[in-house]
């Protein structure tokens, strides 16, 4: 009969081996799917809440020289293409690189826009605002992910090498 130490270290052994062999595949899917989900509404006009201020600061970004749809449509297909990328698992680098650029963008309201992306500067933000911020957990996903490109892994082999060591 195990002590209750012994029964508890199994289990966290067990539970933190899986994590670690399932983290990452789990975290690009997870991603694969926000990116996919939010480029698809894009596609239809009213469904995405991030719509209007994409539109506006793309089309400021642009000088106004692209229509409007075309820049609804263009970003909803470049959503798209890396919700695919991280869900295929394939074009890896490409995909991120297509995140990483998004990525800038989304944050361009903050300095465009700023009266409507704060209620209190700088403390509080409005909807929009938290919409924009909670971007830097994509940006973090998308680091880790890149640390896998050529053919590197976040954990070892035998994840026990880790736990034998705490």
């Amino acid at each position: 009969m195990f002590k209750r130490g012994e029964e508890f270290q199994k289990i966290d052994k067990a539970i933190t081996g899986w994590m670690s062999k399932n983290g990452l595949t789990l975290l690009r899917i997870s991603i694969g799917i926000v990116f996919f989900w939010f480029g698809i509404l894009k596609f239809f006009e009213g469904l995405s809440p991030a719509e209007t201020l994409a539109i506006r600061t793309i089309d400021d970004l642009t000088f106004h020289l692209l229509p409007k749809k075309a820049i609804i449509y263009g970003l909803a297909t470049w959503e798209v293409l890396i919700g695919i990328g991280l869900l295929i698992n394939k074009f890896l680098r490409e995909t991120l690189l297509l995140l990483f650029l998004q990525m800038i963008g989304t944050f361009t309201p903050l300095f465009l826009y700023p009266s409507e992306i704060f209620r209190v500067f700088p403390i509080a933000l409005s909807l929009e605002g938290q919409y924009i911020v909670k971007n830097i957990v994509l940006i973090s996903a998308g680091i880790v992910l890149g640390a896998t490109v050529r053919g590197g892994r976040l954990y070892p082999e035998d994840p026990e090498k880790i736990i034998k060591s705490r």
